[in-house]
């Protein structure tokens, strides 16, 4: 019935930007409109939309104390080349880190806007091979 359309990120300069996630995120721009751009990514159905905003606004939100967790993130194959690439083309990034199995780093736009990318974890329920069999079994 449902599935997410578009995520948004606020950025204060639109032509910056798109130039920035089309260079280091590899994304493709579908359209613009006054004050935004619309984009897809190589893999998956979710489009991604820039919208030109004032003032820098958050993309993540406090959990407990100093601890944040961003709205959404990236799954990618292998997170060490793709730490390595970022690196290698000047992105700010975090360290690799592990959680259980699942290795992921953060990586900052240039608004600052702070962006997760995490691998999957074999046998994990929130793998994506087993939400395609638990979306199958409830069709």
């Amino acid at each position: 019935m449902f599935k997410i359309g578009s995520v948004f990120v606020p950025v204060t300069n639109l032509e910056k930007s798109t130039a920035w996630y089309e260079e280091h995120l590899g994304l493709k721009k579908i359209d613009s409109w006054d004050g935004g751009a619309g984009f897809y990514l190589p893999n998956g159905s979710t489009q991604f939309g820039l919208i030109e905003v004032e003032t820098p606004q958050p993309t993540e939100f406090i959990i407990k104390g100093k601890q944040k967790n961003s709205y959404f993130n990236f799954v990618v194959q292998d997170v060490d080349s793709i730490h390595e690439e970022l690196n290698g083309k000047g992105v700010v990034t975090s360290d690799i880190d592990d959680f259980g199995g699942m290795r992921f780093f953060d990586f900052f736009d240039p608004d600052g806007n702070p962006f997760s990318v995490v691998s999957e974890v074999e046998g994990s329920p929130f793998h994506s091979d087993n939400i395609k069999k638990l979306q199958e079994m409830n069709r």
